[in-house]
Order: C-alpha cells, then sequence, then structure tokens
C-alpha cells in the first residue's frame, strides 16, 4: 500500500538490466505508486519484491519529505538547540564517498541543473525547481544502477532539459532507467518496455518490438477516450433508427425460446426480456448458443419464426419484414467486419451506418458528414478519416465498425464478440468505446462475449446460456 487511500495490485512486474521503462498513465492510475513501490516505498500486504542492482529514486514524495525535515529544524529552539540548515553542498554530498573521484562528472551534472553557484546557500532558500535538480543530481551521482525518476523534466528550462536527456542517453548504456512521464513527448527513444496504469493496476505492459512511435501512438488514442470528457454525437434528424412503435414495452421478449436441429437441442425454455436502457452481457462456451440467439432477434435464423418472440412491437410472423427489424438494430460481430472487405475511407465506414450497407453507395448530408467526424474524434481518429479501411489495424477496423454500428443511434446495438482477434491494447480500446457507449449513449447495448476480464462495468444485466442447455 502506497498510501492510506490508494492500494497497488500488480500481478507480475520484470523490468531486466538496461530493460529501460516508461511508465505512463493518468492522474491518480498509480504511476508514482508503482515507482515508489520499484523503489522499496509503502508496505508490502502480500508478493514480494526483488531488486539486485543499487537504485536511487527521485520523486516529488521524496522532495516533499526532504523539505519536511529540514522544517523540522525550525523546532530545534524548544530544546534551546541553535538550528543550523543545510546547506546545498552537505545536502548533494551527504551518503557519496568523498572526495567524488569522476571530476569531469561532477562539473557535468553540476554544470547542467547550475549547482556550483549555489552550493554554500541553506538548503531551505532554494526554489521548487531548484530542489528538484537538487535531488536529481544527487541521483546521478550516486553512481546507481538504477535510476527510478518521476516527472525528471519537470520544472526544467529548455537548455536544462536538452543537456539532461543527453546525459541520460549516454548513460543508457550502463544505467537502467524507469521513467514516471505525463508528456508522451518526453519517452526517450531508447526505451524498450512500456506499462500503462490504470485504477492500481498495471493495464497494459509491452516490450518495444516496433517502433516506439506505434506504441506511443496506441497510447495516445487510448489516453484520449479515457480522460477526455467525450459525449456520444447528436443523431442525425433526418435518417435515425425510429423509437419502437410501443415506447412503454420492451425492446424485446422472448417466450420458452429454443434453437435445435433435430435431435440436436443447441437451447430451450428460454424466457428473456430486454427492456430500454437495460444494458445485458451473454456468455457462455462455444455451442451454447449465443449467436444463434442473437439471430433470433434479428431475423437471420430461420427458427426465429416458430417461437414465440416479440420485438420492437412487431410479433415473429406477423408479416413484418426483415428490414422493418434492422431498421431499429445495430450489429457488429466477427463474421460482418470480415464480410466488411470494401476499401472505401474510414469516413466513408462510419457513414455507411446511415444506410446499413457495407460500403457507402448514396451522397451523404453535410449534417451526416459532420456526425460521422464527430464519431471519429470519440475514437481519436479525426487525422485518419481520408485512411483506406483496409490500411487500418485489425483493432481499429473493429472500432469503427462499432461507431458505424451505433451512427444511427440504434434503440439495440448488438456486439457480438467484438474483442475476438485483438491484441491487449486494442481490446482496452475497444472495451473503453463499450463502457462509453453504455455509460452515455441512450442506446440498449446487448454485449457477448467469452472472457471474465472483458467485462463492462456499466452493463449490469447477465444472461448465462449454459442454464438453458438440454
Amino acid at each position: 500500500m502506497f498510501a492510506e487511500h490508494f492500494q497497488l495490485n500488480i500481478d507480475v512486474l520484470r523490468i531486466d538490466s538496461l530493460q529501460h521503462s516508461v511508465i505512463l498513465g493518468a492522474n491518480g492510475s498509480g504511476k508514482s505508486a508503482l515507482a515508489a513501490c520499484i523503489a522499496g516505498k509503502g508496505d508490502f500486504l502480500s508478493g514480494e519484491r526483488q531488486v539486485i542492482a543499487n537504485s536511487a529514486w527521485v520523486s516529488v514524495e521524496q522532495q516533499q519529505a526532504l523539505i519536511e525535515a529540514e522544517r523540522q529544524k525550525d523546532c530545534a529552539d524548544i530544546l534551546d538547540i541553535i538550528p543550523v540548515p543545510s546547506t546545498v553542498e552537505e545536502i548533494l554530498f551527504t551518503g557519496l564517498s568523498l572526495p567524488y573521484q569522476d571530476v569531469d562528472f561532477l562539473q557535468q551534472v553540476l554544470s547542467i541543473f547550475s549547482l556550483s553557484a549555489i552550493l554554500q546557500r541553506p538548503f531551505r532558500a532554494l526554489s521548487t525547481g531548484e530542489t528538484r535538480k537538487l535531488l536529481l543530481a544527487k541521483a546521478l551521482l550516486s553512481k546507481a544502477d538504477l535510476l527510478i525518476l518521476d516527472e525528471p523534466w519537470d520544472g526544467l528550462d529548455q537548455q536544462a532539459g536538452t543537456d539532461l536527456s543527453q546525459l541520460f542517453a549516454s548513460l543508457a548504456g550502463r544505467v537502467t532507467f524507469v521513467f514516471v512521464l505525463n508528456r508522451l513527448s518526453e519517452v526517450p527513444d531508447y526505451c524498450k518496455q512500456v506499462i500503462l496504469m490504470h485504477t492500481g493496476h498495471i493495464q497494459w505492459q509491452t516490450q518495444i518490438n516496433n517502433t516506439l512511435s506505434a506504441t506511443l501512438s496506441h497510447i495516445e488514442q487510448l489516453r484520449h477516450m479515457q480522460q477526455t470528457e467525450l459525449s456520444i454525437p447528436k443523431r442525425d434528424e433526418e435518417r435515425f433508427a425510429p423509437h419502437p412503435l410501443d415506447i412503454s414495452a420492451p425492446l424485446v421478449k422472448l417466450n420458452q425460446a429454443k434453437v435445435c436441429y433435430g435431435d440436436n437441442i443447441v437451447f430451450s425454455h428460454l424466457d428473456w426480456v430486454i427492456e430500454p436502457n437495460q444494458h445485458w452481457q451473454v456468455t457462455g462456451p462455444n455451442g451454447s448458443g449465443k449467436t444463434c440467439l442473437l439471430n433470433l432477434i434479428t431475423g437471420d435464423h430461420p427458427q426465429c419464426y416458430v417461437n414465440d418472440i416479440n420485438v420492437f412491437g412487431y410479433q415473429r410472423g406477423s408479416g413484418e419484414s426483415i428490414w422493418q427489424i434492422k431498421q431499429y438494430i445495430g450489429y457488429m460481430s466477427n463474421a460482418f467486419h470480415l464480410d466488411y472487405r470494401v476499401n472505401c475511407s474510414l469516413l466513408q465506414v462510419i457513414l455507411s451506418g446511415f444506410y446499413d450497407s457495407i460500403g457507402l453507395y448514396q451522397t451523404p448530408t453535410t449534417q451526416q458528414k459532420s456526425l460521422a467526424q464527430q464519431w471519429l474524434a470519440v475514437m481519436a481518429f479525426g487525422h485518419l478519416e481520408n485512411r483506406p479501411f483496409q490500411q487500418l489495424s485489425f483493432g481499429d477496423q473493429r472500432m469503427a465498425l462499432i461507431a458505424r454500428a451505433m451512427v444511427k443511434h440504434p434503440a439495440l446495438l448488438i456486439l457480438d464478440e467484438p474483442c475476438n482477434g485483438l491484441d491487449d491494447i486494442n481490446r482496452i480500446k475497444v472495451l473503453t468505446l463499450i463502457e462509453l457507449l453504455a455509460r452515455e449513449g441512450s442506446t440498449t447495448l446487448l454485449y457477448v462475449n467469452h472472457h471474465q476480464e472483458d467485462v463492462i462495468p456499466s452493463i449490469k444485466h447477465h444472461l448465462c446460456m449454459t442454464e438453458f442447455q438440454a
């Protein structure tokens, strides 16, 4: 535990020698707490910490502790002791072997932080920025094998920041760095591991196998979605999914639903009611009938007409067309993703959702273009609107198709295992978008997945298909 009000839960974290790592995340996500934990601070409630290397840690907490220790000297007059404030030089060299052997390195560090002229100044007379520089200098002079640096460039002028970056780069061949940073632009290009924190745990951890810029691009997009006050774009008044025929009635009602193929019963005795704004998660093993159930609702399964099903005010088999039902539904599944093979632009993909088409074959209105661009902004895709759909990553295509399904504000949005085939970072981005839709939108979500770790906090209702097996 880092503080009484904050607890870290870290399953596994490994940092090898010279595996320079950067810890990223929103304010309050636990970045600094994790750095403190690596440095051996805080109370370990369970688990263990093993650090072989000699380490040094620089943080705001350490800075505050040093300032407070000097302030306590002011209480000495109570004991009739004349307080002697520490000088910059005393604090800098306390704990170091003197005389300091590497004179050239010492002068380089003192020059970067402009400390030579203030060595005899009382520590309490330093500004906050000067205190920070002093701690960084002390950490560097300690010749530690592991440097844990929380926002080391904060408060430095441009020249000092540049000089410090060059010094770090020159040390990267023999010192292991762990940086805690808020600005992605400050991440050194020699970093080999990225750790993304979220609410006290490691949300994503990856080694840099390709390019650092590609990894940071993922994080910038996710951070935009998680930290920005986002809102769902408005509906297009000329073309949007109509309200159910009876707004007081359930969206979907199944009575003793059953799907079978000969003697093979997929599921049976399923009673299910979906009310407006009542989000549902559907789980179950392969073959339990999750997709069959969805197809009963959408009308894509032939047995929908032999079941007692009411959708959006229509009783199945009463003469309604499949398109009368689908106008209320937004849909995305792995099969649909694979079927979306046209190579139109990303903007056109979103626009196609107004017309329930794969590809865009009608001329959208100015208002529809504006709304589609707003959806791209929600996903931090604004700079990609002209990118061909097939040039996007698999995960970014997934997010675009979810937005396409949502653009007309359907009464019911069906997402059938949207995280299939996604790596960890793309899975987190898709889950973030779904959570945003569930929390902010007026559309009811029906979300199918296999994995417990892919739960959406705002989805409160659960249907488990194993309860309806024969």
